[in-house]
């Protein structure tokens, strides 16, 4: 791979920073053989401008490896304390695999449009909130999700009674390219809040962060806590509950919750 950055910045102006980076991705043989088709150099850029206060990305791919897409992205302080992002993702000519309940393989070919928008807000008392709302065009719908859990069951059913494990091979391999990619649905909503040293804690951050399927209904609930007081250490406790209805994204889960404890070190 091979890139280049150009910036340049003006003082007094509507656009005060400009930066252009363009990217070379060679496909071949045995060389970045798992980005997508090889045989293709595939070519990439990012604009980024900052107008009006205002930060602005735009970003291409083609090449053959993949087919053409587009982004965008932007971010904006309105107040010091209140701000306002988005996202936008064109994919051409996506080709969505998915299988129903007895197994069948099926591909819809179309134009994905995904985007993402948000707010953050930081209250006088270093209270920060995040809310977005996310629309996944490349997801499946729940009557699909619903499917192929369906067929999961059945696999799994098949397995017990039988001892073949085909139709779990099956699953297992339309699991790990299209429906176990995360927020594999097509609609949800992410809240987050986070308290900056509580109580005078020096270098003590506790949040919870709570995501909602809107199509199924199920969610992730994940309180979490971070004490960063020991030089080069980080201390991470989090928790994470899942609740659903069976044959929703969450529901299905093999766990019900979760408990993590990460200690990370730098040098």
């Amino acid at each position: 791979m091979a890139s280049l950055d150009y910036t340049r910045s003006w003082e007094g102006q509507a656009l005060k920073t400009f930066s252009f980076t363009p990217v070379l991705i060679p496909v071949y043989g045995g060389l970045n053989d798992d980005f997508g088709e090889t045989g293709h150099l595939n070519a990439a850029a990012k604009f980024y401008f900052l107008l009006y206060d205002t930060d602005v990305d735009f970003i291409i791919l083609t090449g053959g490896s993949k087919t053409t897409r587009y982004g965008a992205d932007f971010s904006r302080n309105i107040t010091t304390s209140f701000e306002i992002h988005g996202e936008l993702a064109f994919i051409t000519d996506y080709k969505k695999k998915f299988i129903d309940s007895d197994g069948n393989n099926f591909e819809k070919e179309y134009d994905a449009k995904s985007y993402l928008i948000g707010i953050r807000y930081l209250t006088e008392k270093d209270t920060t909130y995040i809310v977005e709302y996310y629309r996944n065009g490349t997801g499946f719908t729940s009557g699909e999700m619903r499917s192929y859990f369906s067929f999961i069951d059945k696999a799994y059913n098949s397995y017990i009674s039988s001892g073949s494990d085909a139709l779990l091979k099956k699953a297992s391999t339309i699991t790990a390219g299209n429906y176990g990619m995360p927020n594999p649905t097509t609609d949800y909503l992410y809240l987050r809040a986070s308290q900056k040293e509580p109580f005078d804690i020096l270098y003590f951050t506790p949040s919870a962060t709570w995501i909602f399927n809107i199509n199924d209904k199920s969610f992730s609930l994940s309180p979490e806590l971070v004490y960063t007081g020991i030089t080069n250490v980080e201390l991470r406790l989090r928790g994470t509950v899942l609740s659903g209805e069976r044959l929703s994204e969450y529901g299905e889960k093999q766990n019900d919750y979760r408990i993590e404890l990460r200690v990370r070190y730098y040098f």
